[in-house]
């Protein structure tokens, strides 16, 4: 039996299919084959590298080499250069990254490794091979809950281990299911929110693509914990990817006895099905999702009551972000200490960010929580594009705040971000150069939100539609300074009335935004200029005074 000198990894993720990785994987497996290597170097699927906007994206182990824009007409280069004359083919290569490994806090301080938890298996296994997933520790958390230890375990252990919801709210995960668990109920759920709708949020996409089985753990062991015996993923509808390699996870457990009735031959049983959303923002909002969950319009519900108590069909539902799932396998299999080795003492474990906008290597990383957004963009996102200046960044998505450069030093964790008035969020990180517009990226965000209300409350029904209106005002090079306070107004309102998280999140862009970047607005209206040279005077209408 002959073992191959060199593996080639390819991701394929939603990004990379659409570059035509699939192509250039079936034209590398040829290249290699006609050159009679086919034997000396495997060709493997795997999932995100973690990697966006470079296409097609490879690494080549034992080397660690990360090619990228990989298109067909350069495999043959490829093959000579690289497995032939053992060279690296230099034009390919993406300059910056290293091989992400797992290793201890010790070994790592705040260097460039990355400390891998929920995506220690993302970009190293086929995503699509159960055998892959167990043999790099996969099931060994649910096998030690059902055979070990009783519910009350392993609440008690996610409660020590710290564990807060990666979904922005931060709420403690193991509160939450002790909560279920203590309410008798004949029926309880568990769900999955994977409506991820917020732009530029895609970090819970790959984690389902990356490492599905991981999620059919983590929920299989929350069912255990809470007493709940179905369990739901409620997936975006356009995630085509996740949604496919979730159900064959999904049926793939199944067939091994890892999910259904007697799972392990135990007497718990616990099974999961797949439910699409149909594309609308405020499911993501728990009570929404359970709304579309039950077939009815997704709207938020009036809580309390709480869906631990009232949740899918009126009963007890442990309702968990992806990410936060994710971390829960690793920490039954290695126990509370071990996690909370990692982070902070309030905020222990790691966070899984999306780096994007104007820096050198956007894409996905996973840190400990409580390392510094400097560290984060300038170390890990390779500083500022084109050679440009940091101007600030919008951390938390959509929803969250706009941070300058007075404010890089900041520690990324729950607790380090409310003394400045910023979230998590869903861990987006937009970093904007000094050649962007603030006024301009605000209208994008609050269009979007004025799109996604859902209309159930005026504070948001009408608030959105307001500020609208005076931000397009400012991008057509108008506005006053009342404007400006107006806005502020109005999102504060917004805070403190709106129905739900929508309305409510409105508030932290735009108060950021005005409070730091104030005179860019004046200069919008006073000097008409605008330095990105997006925000342009609107046309006058063919006989308009």
């Amino acid at each position: 039996m002959s073992i191959a000198r060199s593996h080639v990894l390819i991701s394929i993720d939603a990004n990379t299919l659409l570059a035509g990785a699939k192509e250039v994987e079936e034209a590398l497996i040829r290249e290699l084959k006609q050159r009679g290597l086919d034997k000396e170097i495997a060709v493997i699927e795997t999932g995100p590298l973690g990697i966006i906007g470079k296409g097609v994206v490879m690494v080549v182990y034992p080397e660690g080499i990360y090619y990228g824009n990989v298109k067909l007409e350069d495999v043959p280069e490829l093959v000579e250069e690289h497995f032939i004359k053992g060279r690296p083919l230099k034009r390919l290569m993406i300059e910056g990254v290293s091989m992400p490994t797992l290793v201890t806090k010790e070994e790592i301080g705040l260097t460039r490794r990355q400390v891998r938890i929920v995506l220690r298996n993302s970009g190293v296994i086929n995503p699509e091979s159960i055998e892959e997933y167990i043999a790099n520790g996969g099931f060994e958390g649910l096998s030690k809950a059902l055979s070990e230890m009783t519910p009350e375990d392993v609440i008690k252990e996610i409660k020590e281990s710290g564990l807060r919801g990666r979904g922005g709210a931060g709420f403690p995960a193991g509160l939450k299911w002790e909560f279920t668990y203590k309410i008798p109920s004949d029926e309880k759920y568990v769900v999955c929110n994977a409506d991820e709708g917020e732009p530029g949020t895609f970090k819970d996409r790959l984690i389902l693509e990356g490492d599905p089985f991981r999620i059919v753990e983590a929920m299989t062991i929350a069912g255990y914990a809470v007493g709940a015996k179905k369990g739901y993923i409620y997936i975006r509808g356009e995630y085509k990817l996740s949604i496919e390699r979730m159900q064959k996870a999904i049926n793939t457990a199944r067939e091994y006895g890892l999910l259904g009735e007697n799972i392990l031959g135990t007497n718990f049983s616990f099974d999961i099905e797949v439910r699409k959303g149909a594309g609308a923002y405020i499911c993501g909002e728990e009570t929404a999702l359970i709304e579309s969950l039950e077939g009815k319009r997704g709207i938020p519900r009036i809580k309390p009551p709480y869906p631990v108590s009232q949740g899918l069909r009126n009963k007890p539902t442990v309702v968990n972000n992806v990410e936060t799932l994710a971390n829960v396998p690793d920490i039954i299999r290695n126990g509370a200490k071990w996690f909370r080795q990692f982070g902070t003492e309030k905020c222990p474990g790691t966070k899984v960010y999306t780096i994007l906008g104007d820096v050198v290597n956007a894409g996905l990383i996973e840190v400990e929580m409580g390392t510094p957004l400097r560290d984060i963009i300038f170390q890990y996102g390779g500083g500022i594009k084109n050679g440009g200046k940091f101007k600030c960044a919008l951390v938390g998505g959509a929803a969250g705040a706009f941070l300058g450069e007075e404010m890089l030093d900041v520690k990324m964790d729950f607790e380090n971000l409310k003394e400045y008035k910023a979230v998590l969020g869903s861990g987006a990180i937009l970093v904007m150069s000094d050649g962007a517009c603030i006024v301009d990226m605000l209208k994008s965000i609050l269009r979007f939100f004025k799109h996604e209300s859902c209309g159930r409350c005026t504070p948001c029904r009408v608030g959105t539609k307001r500020l609208v209106e005076i931000i397009e005002r400012f991008a057509s090079l108008e506005g006053t300074e009342e404007d400006l306070d107006e806005m502020v107004n109005i999102s504060l309102v917004m805070k403190d009335t709106s129905f739900c998280p929508l309305g409510q999140s409105v508030y932290l862009p735009v108060s950021s935004a005005v409070k730091y970047f104030r005179e860019e607005f004046v200069s919008h209206f006073k000097d008409k200029y605008c330095v990105s040279g997006r925000c342009k005077p609107r046309l006058s209408l063919v006989g308009e005074a």
